[in-house]
């Protein structure tokens, strides 16, 4: 009984090896540091776009309608609903996803950009063979018109 124990154990260690040197792997890997910057700066570009909705767009909006976007509505047993924060929260996610819009447009265009570059350097050789096939294509063209 112990010596199943024993190899249990090993099994175990042997496998938690695999599993952090697979881990380290995929931590090492460029794609997952990309991603930890991208969700940073995410989170520091929220806050940009909540200070900018709460600071200049809503004032704005209360200074030309003269509707209150932090407003509330008072409701049984001294409640309140906040729909200026509602609203708030809207506005937020429409610049958000607008800025994501036109950052992934500006990307694919960049994207394109190097694909054409490269594309427009390869040049198509022909061979022997298919210059001999265009001729056959040719002749036969010719004599279907005959």
């Amino acid at each position: 009984m112990e010596k199943k124990i024993n190899v249990d154990v090993n099994e175990l260690k042997d496998k938690s090896k695999g599993f952090i040197h697979e881990f380290k792997e995929f931590v090492s890997r460029g794609n997952v540091m990309d991603m930890a910057v991208g969700v940073i700066i995410g989170a520091a570009f929220s806050d940009v776009v909540t200070a900018l909705t709460k600071d200049i767009i809503n004032p704005l909006i209360n200074g030309i309608g003269g509707a209150e976007v932090g407003g509330s509505i008072k409701i049984y047993g001294g409640q309140r609903i906040l729909y200026g924060d509602f609203i708030t929260s809207i506005i937020n996610f429409f610049i958000m996803a607008f800025v994501l819009f036109l950052l992934l447009k500006v990307f694919n265009k960049l994207i394109n950009v190097g694909k054409k570059e490269h594309e427009d350097k390869v040049e198509v050789k022909s061979s022997e063979d298919t210059e001999l096939l265009k001729e056959i294509r040719d002749l036969l063209k010719n004599e279907k018109s005959n």
